[in-house]
């Protein structure tokens, strides 16, 4: 069992900032990536940023510098940090996990928190 506590969403204006974090917790060995994915209304859950195993970071194209993904290993959290928000960002963001054991990867879910940008 995986779970992943995620905080920090809100409601801001545009040009603001807020940072998520998401703390893992259960059977967290042979983490293989971390990171956030976000839906907004009646669109598909995409990519934000995953960290991967040995540290290099896949972000979406939208948010590569306004958006900065670390990770504290000793306490399995990882944290986004959003610079400069539009209000195209707002969506459900979701915290997400991927093991891989013995060749076969698992992927996990936060509930998801709410971002909302005002204009």
């Amino acid at each position: 069992q995986v779970q992943l506590v995620e905080s920090g969403g809100g409601l801001v204006q545009a040009g603001g900032s807020l940072r998520l974090s998401c703390a893992a917790s259960g059977s967290i060995s042979s983490i293989n990536g971390m990171g956030w994915y976000r839906q907004a209304p009646g669109k598909q859950r995409d990519l934000v940023a995953v960290m991967t195993g040995d540290g290099s970071t896949n972000s979406a194209e939208s948010v590569k510098g306004p958006f900065t993904l670390t990770r504290d290993n000793a306490k399995n959290t990882v944290y986004l940090r959003m610079n400069s928000l539009k209000p195209e960002d707002t969506a459900i963001y979701y915290c997400t996990l991927v093991r891989v054991l013995h060749g076969a990867g698992y992927a996990y879910w936060g509930q998801g928190t709410q971002v909302t940008v005002s204009s």
